[in-house]
This record gives C-alpha cells, structure tokens and sequence, in this order.
C-alpha cells in the first residue's frame, strides 16, 4: 500500500512540478567565439574586413562600427573599429557597444510578436487589419491586411508628416487612423513605418500588453538577450553609441519640436523622431541592442526557431516569415524581412539569397540558411550631423564573408 501511495505521489509531484523543458539535440548550446577555421571560414579572408571597416571610417561614413560573422553556432570574427563617440568627447568603439536599432525593430521586436500571435490562434495574417483595429478603416484602409502591412503592400505613405503638432503614443494613433493609402493595397511596394506602427499596435490591441512589455517577456528574456531593449536605462547610456542632434532628426520628416535641449548629441535615445514622439516606443524604431544579441536572434532564425534549449518559434513559422511572401513580379519581401529589393544591400554581390534588414542609424543583419552563416553590421553613421551612405560597406563586408567560405555545407 506504501508503496502505492508512494508512486501516486511521484507521479502528482511530476504533473504538478513538470521540471526543466527537453533540450532538442540539434540546439545549440550558446553562440562561443571559434577559429574561423572550425567552422569553415577562411580567416585570411575574412581580415579583409579589418581593412573596408578602416576605409569606411576614413572616408567619413561611418565614426566607427562593430562587425560579427558566424556560422555554425558560432562566432568566428567579431571586432570594434573607430570610434563610437566624436563629440562631445572621443569615445572608441568596443564590441560591447549597444546601438539604436531603428528599423531592426520591424523584425526583432514586432515581427516575432506578431507571429507568437498567429502560432497561439489570437491573429490572422489574412485578416483584415480592422478587425483588430476597429479605428484603422477609411481612407482607403478597410481591406489592408496583416500580410499586407508585414510586406510593404498596403499602400500606406513611408511616414507620418511631423510637421502636424502631437505627441505621445495615443496622439501618433489619431494621426494612423486619419492616414490615407496613397495606392490600392497590395498593387505596389512602398517601405512604410506606418505598416509596423500599426503592428505594433495589433500587439497592444490582442495581447493586452504594449510592444516593449510583450517582447521583453516573450522574446528578448527567453532567449537572455540581456541587452536588448527599448528606452534603456540611464545606467547604461555609457555604453551606447550616440547618433545626433534631436534638432537634425526631426529635419527628417518635417517636425519640430519648441521644448527640450534639441541641440544635445541624442545618446541612449531613439533616434527616430516618430518613435521618439511615441514616448520611445513604437512599431517600427525604438530597440536598442548589442552585436552579441543580435547575433543570438539570428541564432534562434537559423536554428529553425530554437536557441540554447528555449522554442521561441515553430520551424514553419520561421519559414514563412523568411520566404517570398510578396505579390508576383514584385520586390521581394518576405513578412518583414528583404530578400530581394532595393535594401538589399547587407546581401553583396556573392550570396544570391538569404534575408535581412537595415536600420537607418547604421545597423543590418543578413543570414544564409544555405551556408548557416549570418552577418551583422552595426554602426551610428548619423553621428555627429547625419552620416553619409554605408550601403557601400554592408555588401563589401557580404562579399569578403562569402569569399571566406571553404565550404558551403
């Protein structure tokens, strides 16, 4: 009988207190620096890198950058170059810089969201948006869909105008629901932050949690990206790579602002002016992070939705977030990532496929399933007074990474 009982209360014991998850063989255990050599990558080769970075910050582009390649689950070349401060002091850049994200916010942050969403049943890509959002409709919005804003095909403008006086996230969603499509949704393809505002804001609507609350829960603590957030706090400020003026960003869509110290070098602020009205947080910009955490996202991507023992996504999810979802003849979109456009730049020449997505600051991360390679570029080219172009490095950086590879397998 004692015995019995005995078993009955183990077996309680292990519905009531399950224990730790099952690892997947397949996981890898946490991204760790190798030889380039383990894991097939050519290190006179990938040297190469040391060089365009250096040109880059010469010829003014850029003050300084962080660049990661990996493959294999692991990291096989990271290094700091320049500075990550100019002014007020001199400041040089170290690996462990953490950087405004700006639009690696699409599918870092509200990407994953949003397909949490869809695997648990709550969201339909199909649906239309107002079904979610009741206030999104008119003006040529009531048939956009989810897919349609995950691709860049809803016929939303690129922006909201800033010139218009709001402020603060309620304010930003009375100037979404008045925005007006400037095409019939789904017949051509204009990169909108409009399109993830209101991503952003179907998160809100669905799960009852804002942006930042459900993807630090659900995604940036699960996978230990520790150093991943939005609107960081003021302890960290030291260690983030400044941008510019408040001044100079709201240049860029026509705002202006008549309190604050807008001649202050931006620093640990979203750099993004819309975000920035949106109290730091919003769809499209807002996120900060570290070469290490991004890397580990990209991680969990080519780990068909796994990093170190934790799910985050199912392999099929990440299949279809990472193929061609765009109308035929189109450029290519996938749901929030490029894979064929006019930013394709962080691709180069060599790879002739993968996904990924640039920030206007200055970062970008491209992955390759096909080799099991990622690269992720991270700079503050808008630091001091606005930057210059560094699409030109992305692919330089692409086609020296490409080069490097012994062996695609």
């Amino acid at each position: 009988m004692n015995k019995i009982v005995s078993f009955c209360m183990i077996v309680i014991g292990l519905i009531i207190f399950p224990g730790p998850p099952v690892i997947p063989a397949d996981a890898p255990a946490g991204l760790i620096q190798a030889d380039p050599e383990a894991v097939g990558l050519i290190s006179s080769q990938l040297k190469n890198i040391d060089d365009a970075a250096a040109e880059s910050i010469r010829a003014g582009e850029t003050p300084g950058a962080v660049i990661l390649v990996a493959r294999h689950g692991s990291i096989a070349y990271l290094k700091a170059f320049g500075n990550r401060s100019i002014t007020p002091s001199v400041e040089p850049m170290t690996v462990d810089t953490i950087f405004d994200m700006s639009s690696l916010t699409k599918v870092m942050a509200t990407l994953p969201s949003i397909m949490m969403l869809v695997e648990n049943g709550t969201v339909r890509i199909e649906d239309k948006v107002k079904r979610y959002l009741p206030k999104f409709s008119g003006g040529g919005k009531d048939n956009i869909t989810v897919r349609q804003l995950l691709t860049h095909y809803s016929g939303l403008p690129p922006d909201f105008n800033l010139s218009k006086q709001w402020s603060g996230t309620s304010e930003a969603l009375e100037e979404l629901w008045k925005t007006e499509t400037d095409f019939e949704p789904g017949t051509e393809f204009v990169y909108s932050d409009i399109n993830f505002i209101a991503l952003g804001e179907i998160v809100n609507a669905v799960s009852g949690k804002t942006l930042d609350t459900f993807a630090q829960e659900r995604i940036f603590f699960p996978l230990g990206m520790k150093e991943t957030m939005f609107n960081p706090s003021a302890t960290l400020a030291p260690r983030i790579a400044p941008t510019e003026s408040r001044r100079n960003t709201l240049h860029y869509h026509g705002g202006s602002a008549s309190s604050g110290s807008l001649d202050k070098i931006v620093q640990g602020e979203v750099h993004d002016p819309t975000a920035w009205k949106m109290d730091g947080v919003a769809g499209h910009a807002g996120l900060f992070s570290s070469a290490r955490d991004v890397a580990v996202y990209a991680q969990m991507l080519l780990s068909r939705g796994t990093y170190s023992g934790v799910r985050l996504l199912s392999p099929l999810a990440v299949e279809a977030m990472t193929s061609p979802q765009s109308p035929p003849n189109m450029p290519v979109r996938g749901f929030g990532w490029d894979i064929e456009s006019n930013y394709s730049s962080p691709k180069g020449d060599i790879f002739r496929r993968g996904y990924g997505h640039t920030g206007f600051s200055g970062s970008s991360l491209w992955v390759h399933p096909e080799t099991d390679t990622f690269i992720v570029v991270l700079t503050n080219r808008v630091h001091p007074k606005g930057g210059k172009d560094i699409n030109h490095l992305r692919a330089v950086v692409a086609n020296i990474v490409a080069a490097s590879i012994s062996n695609p397998r």
